[in-house]
């Protein structure tokens, strides 16, 4: 307060009067007038710095400005995307390009698919109604690691998944049985591709035996089971290291840390207005 006293009056009064008489230095008045006035508006931009560093680090550096935003509104900041655009700039943030990825469908020509009965009706209005599988590869330094999961399209969670070394039927099938175990039912329509693990006679088995349709996709047609595309998409994104992983087991914990420990519970789904799939599950319960 001395020194602002002082700075007012610097027209009126000599400065070293003032400083002796209000007890201060000179010189300590001179160092203070040089530096950076603190305005209000800076120190709004240092407390949303601050929140926005804590929210990227805690999406494993993924988040761009849209969810940073979303999260931010969530705990109650009325900010404008342009001011998170430009704070995240200084603060050199940014979230992950995309990836290419390996396509792992194997069709086996001696089956006969279903129809394409879901027809990219991907807004269900209930948990449990329909359910979508797929599979993907991940690269470790020993070889691929094949993942199968199952999401529940209502929410867009994960409800089942597997990882095996070899592109077997016997991984979208233990991906299957953890979904059914988890939910403790199964859904009315199961949506795939048309791979030789869909149309095994095996998993064909699973789904008559649970009383489930079946429906695949348009031959060569990724945007007809979208959702699970777009969860690998994001898997790769936000997943894969720059180096790959030493062992599969390496990938398989780090898989595990992803889905149930971010995707499920954490990570905002822009289909789910910016709602992780465990809050949208709660969120419609309470409601």
């Amino acid at each position: 307060m001395r020194f602002e006293l002082m700075l007012t009056e610097k027209a009126h009064y000599p400065i070293r009067v003032m400083a002796r008489v209000l007890g201060v230095t000179p010189s300590g008045f001179y160092a203070w007038r040089g530096r950076p006035l603190i305005t209000p508006q800076v120190r709004r931009n240092e407390t949303l710095g601050r929140r926005i560093r804590l929210i990227h680090a805690d999406s494993r550096g993924t988040y761009g400005s849209p969810r940073v935003l979303r999260a931010l509104r969530e705990e109650g900041e009325r900010v404008g995307r342009n001011r998170i655009i430009r704070l995240m700039r200084r603060e050199r943030l940014a979230g992950k390009p995309r990836r290419r990825f390996r396509v792992t469908t194997q069709s086996d020509p001696a089956a006969v698919p279903a129809p394409n009965r879901l027809a990219r009706q991907f807004a269900i209005d209930g948990p449990n109604r329909v359910w979508a599988g797929d599979l993907t590869a991940v690269p470790t330094a020993q070889g691929w690691l094949y993942l199968a999961v199952v999401l529940d399209l209502w929410s867009r969670r994960v409800v089942g998944w597997a990882v095996r070394a070899t592109l077997e039927t016997e991984v979208v099938i233990a991906a299957w049985h953890m979904a059914v175990g988890r939910r403790q039912a199964a859904p009315q329509l199961h949506h795939s591709d048309r791979g030789a693990q869909y149309t095994s006679d095996a998993y064909q088995r699973l789904l008559t035996g649970q009383h489930v349709v079946c429906s695949m996709s348009r031959r060569g047609d990724c945007w007809d089971n979208a959702p699970v595309e777009s969860f690998f998409r994001t898997l790769k994104v936000e997943l894969l290291p720059d180096a790959l992983w030493p062992t599969r087991a390496a990938a398989t914990r780090a898989v595990h840390d992803f889905i149930e420990r971010f995707y499920n519970t954490r990570r905002l789904h822009s289909s789910l207005g910016y709602q992780s799939p465990a809050q949208f599950e709660q969120r419609a319960q309470v409601a």
